[in-house]
């Protein structure tokens, strides 16, 4: 059991190595902060464009979220950074990653609220036209509050896995809360690291989790 305890929870390592800890985990909060709204701003603008029902736009958004949904984020991350270059747009570590995170997500984003705007009744839609509001102010004050309520579970859900995903950047050496840990470790010659990056995961996710299953249960609830 020492020798356990020695090797996962070495307290000492750990005194050595958790201002690095820290400091990764700003970066991954800053990453989710916006990487998160620049999604949203683009699923958003996917589904309100989609719901004008333009066949040519349609076909263009849809061949838009089928393939940035189609690559694995990693391999999307790789190409924006080490393959952008030789087209002469060289992009920081920072910047690629929130920019490949946000190609990712919105398209996944788009399609939640796509189904959100589909699920309202078209009589609010002609509701509001006959009080005399635009298509702007349609969408903003009457479809898009009621689309979100009614997706609110799988965006929250999404925004959890987007989370997550900023441990990518760990693939262009910026030091999120992932790639401190590993830098630690060698430090340190010790896992602790990486299992105290590991627990700081789940106490920063786990209530969100929780807030995602309760959200989830309500929605079945109210069909």
């Amino acid at each position: 059991m020492d020798l356990f305890l020695d090797n996962f929870f070495n307290l000492e390592s750990l005194r050595q190595v958790y201002p690095l800890l820290l400091q990764g985990l700003k970066l991954t909060i800053l990453l989710a902060l916006v990487a998160a709204p620049v999604s949203i701003a683009l699923g958003v603008a996917i589904a309100v464009a989609y719901s004008f029902h333009r066949r040519s736009l349609n076909l263009a958004l849809l061949t838009y979220i089928d393939l940035f949904r189609s690559f694995p984020v990693v391999v999307l991350l790789a190409l924006i950074f080490y393959g952008l270059p030789f087209f002469g747009i060289t992009l920081d570590s920072f910047t690629a990653v929130v920019l490949a995170l946000a190609l990712n997500n919105s398209g996944y984003y788009g399609e939640i609220f796509r189904a959100g705007i589909e699920s309202v009744p078209h009589g609010q839609r002609e509701a509001a036209r006959s009080l005399g509001f635009g298509p702007i102010r349609e969408i903003a004050y009457i479809v898009l509050p009621q689309a979100v309520r009614n997706v609110l579970a799988p965006l929250a859900s999404n925004s959890l896995e987007l989370i997550k995903a900023t441990s990518i950047a760990s693939l262009v050496s910026l030091p999120e809360l992932l790639r401190s840990s590993r830098v630690a470790q060698e430090q340190t010659y010790n896992p602790t690291p990486l299992i105290a990056a590991a627990l700081i995961f789940f106490v920063l996710l786990w209530p969100m989790a929780r807030w995602v299953a309760r959200l989830e249960r309500q929605t079945l609830k109210s069909r």
